[in-house]
């Protein structure tokens, strides 16, 4: 392939800005399809955003001959099927996170990926954004001496905004989302403490629906020890009151701390007393930065920024914290 000409399925808000106009901003691709049951929407979709084709049905838009690579962007519970279409017609695939609904139907997709050589990547975009590549760049160069622990918090109140908008509430659907708040925003979150120090050795948790709206579980803890040594503890709490809300991420090491929202613009790096902040401006399009990445994996020019492999990773997590007794 000289050029990645994309097809998406799902066209949904997370689309509108954060990923779908990037796949026409990055070198040698190109968005030419996309797919909605909604055919009006599909259409008033590619219209809005100068798409050539739109479709109402996942197969057809696979089928296309124009169309050699897949965006994935509808709700988990749809991710692994619509990947295996793929990987049967030998499209390569770019799917959103959380790679699907649990750890079992990731290594599904994975190893239905191997077994048909057709690549895949995971959409843990932030791992190819400069804030964060510069937390792994300052914890590479042990500026802040040996890391010891991570201490994690994200409270949320129930009307909270930082998700994206969409006509249903799916988020809150254990069958569609995996769980709650904690499935759509978590996966960010482990995936970053996976991408800055790799594979754990044990981890534990528990989740309980405290508020008792809706199916899914509003609080989550979770304890991780790495195989470097790292430990990590991390809280979720999706019921708290608008004045308590949180996004804060501490990395502690033997000669200082890196702090930083993983929602948020700015890195504040403490040592002997004295701060040094990093303030980065906001990306007009969220997923541009690994977009690129992916448009290289997928031409055989670069590696690939997120392997099934380390998109389970933050998977088995998300299932050993939820897992109920």
């Amino acid at each position: 392939m000289e050029s990645i000409k994309w097809g998406m399925i799902g066209c949904g808000d997370v689309t509108e800005v954060k990923s779908g106009p990037a796949f026409n901003k990055v070198p040698n691709s190109s968005l030419v399809a996309v797919m909605r049951r909604d055919s009006e929407k599909a259409k008033d979709y590619a219209q809005r955003h100068g798409v050539p084709k739109w479709y109402a049905d996942a197969q057809q838009l696979i089928d296309d001959p124009e169309v050699n690579a897949i965006y994935i962007a509808t709700p988990p519970a749809q991710h692994e099927a619509y990947a295996l279409m793929a990987f049967a017609a030998g499209k390569p695939v770019y799917v959103e996170k959380p790679m699907t609904l649990n750890a079992a139907s990731a290594i599904r997709m994975k190893t239905a990926a191997a077994k048909t050589g057709v690549k895949l990547c995971v959409a843990h975009y932030r791992r190819a954004q400069p804030l964060f590549l510069k937390i792994k760049a300052l914890l590479d160069g042990q500026e802040i001496g040996n890391v010891r622990l991570v201490q994690l918090k994200m409270f949320q109140s129930q009307d909270s905004n930082i998700i994206a908008n969409s006509a249903s509430n799916w988020r809150l659907n254990p069958a569609i989302s995996g769980g709650g708040l904690f499935h759509d925003l978590a996966p960010h979150q482990l995936d970053l403490m996976v991408f800055f120090f790799g594979e754990w050795t044990s981890a534990s948790g528990l989740s309980l629906n405290q508020s008792g709206i809706g199916q899914a579980d509003d609080l989550v803890t979770g304890q991780v020890l790495f195989k470097n040594g790292v430990v990590f503890n991390g809280s979720w709490c999706f019921s708290v009151s608008a004045q308590d809300k949180a996004d804060l991420c501490e990395i502690i090491g033997t000669a200082g701390k890196i702090s930083f929202q993983v929602f948020g613009q700015q890195i504040k790096l403490t040592k002997n007393g004295i701060a040094k902040v990093y303030d980065f401006s906001p990306l007009e399009h969220v997923q541009q930065p690994m977009i690129e990445k992916v448009t290289t994996y997928f031409l055989t020019q670069g590696e690939n920024p997120c392997a099934a492999e380390e998109a389970i990773l933050s998977m088995q997590l998300m299932n050993c914290f939820t897992a109920k007794a």
